[in-house]
């Protein structure tokens, strides 16, 4: 790791191979605990190149455990998270409201790291129990439309890496990954991303694979998924444009009305409200913006107005709810 550190340092890049061999031998305990967090903060002075980026993506799939849904196409809606903006669990609600508007989804997350509150600890608050049995998340699918992939139970490897993402308690390049390696691997994706840098290489890389159809977006105020705070940048396999709320048929946002709260029992509140359809305007708002973009990801036959009104329908019809609720029987 010394040689590879150096060579780091001094401004040069790695190629995908030697990419990949690293983050395997970081899963190996190749290496000691400050050396991990020397190389991890490599990538907090400068840009991740597209083979960097690309060779941690080969590693982690490579290792991890894989979920066989054969062929099923389902669709993961996840965030970077890093955006340090500590909105509530927005893309995890949404990823119910697809599931409620007929959608399957195999939402990935993990427990928060820069955030306070991520998309493993609000479900583990709900009452879900994390499960990697393939069978299981078959049966929660068929019953739910929905499965939830808790990272760490797909990528032992990683282990290891947990305890200094938590001491550093930064975003760092494995925030910018866990949208990379959902072991279902997904046909559809919405990914958000906290820089237009990272949005350049998750296109980038999601055109590598010809049968994906993706939306990569980022808030032009900095937020890693649709804030309605302002514009929005969104690219599509086909398309690199720049969005307003009113583009959705949405109003334009405060930022404090879509602030998280300060704990895991305020996430879920939150959570629960927006289900049940009583939460304020702007949270409900913001959700049907999420929802309807990973909506229209995986059926760009509806236009962007109709598919946030279908999200909205989700929610105003109590299928999103249901969707919620099979899911936590189809757990036990």
């Amino acid at each position: 790791m010394k040689k590879i550190l150096t060579y780091l340092y001094e401004h040069k890049k790695l190629n995908r191979v030697e990419a990949r061999e690293i983050l395997v031998n970081i899963s190996r305990n190749a290496y000691n605990e400050a050396q991990v967090a020397s190389f991890i903060t490599v990538y907090l002075m400068r840009a991740i190149s597209e083979h960097e980026l690309q060779g941690f993506v080969d590693a982690l799939l490579d290792l991890c455990i894989p979920v066989d849904l054969d062929g099923l196409p389902t669709i993961d809606l996840c965030g970077t998270g890093g955006d340090g903006k500590n909105t509530f669990n927005i893309s995890t609600l949404s990823s119910f409201v697809v599931a409620g508007a007929g959608y399957k989804v195999t939402k990935h997350g993990n427990y928060g790291v820069s955030s306070k509150c991520g998309s493993s600890d609000l479900l583990e608050t709900l009452g879900y129990k994390f499960t990697n049995d393939v069978d299981v998340l078959r049966r929660q699918l068929d019953k739910s439309n929905i499965c939830f992939l808790h990272a760490p139970m797909f990528h032992p490897a990683m282990k290891s890496v947990a305890p200094i993402r938590k001491q550093l308690g930064v975003k760092t390049f494995f925030n910018m990954l866990g949208p990379l390696v959902n072991p279902a691997r997904p046909k559809y994706q919405m990914a958000g991303v906290f820089n237009l840098e990272l949005a350049r290489l998750y296109a980038y890389l999601f055109q590598q694979q010809p049968d994906k159809r993706f939306s990569v977006i980022h808030a032009m105020d900095g937020y890693d998924e649709i804030s309605l705070t302002g514009s929005f940048k969104m690219k599509t396999q086909n398309s690199d444009v720049v969005l307003q709320p009113g583009d959705l048929g949405l109003k334009t946002l405060k930022p404090d009305e879509i602030y998280g709260g300060d704990t895991k029992e305020d996430a879920a509140a939150i959570f629960n409200q927006v289900l049940n359809g009583v939460a304020t305007p702007a949270q409900m708002e913001v959700v049907y913006a999420n929802a309807g973009i990973a909506i229209h990801t995986a059926d760009p036959s509806l236009n962007l107005v109709d598919a946030v009104q279908k999200a909205r329908e989700s929610i105003s019809n109590g299928q999103a709810l249901s969707s919620f609720k099979n899911l936590l029987e189809a757990t036990a």
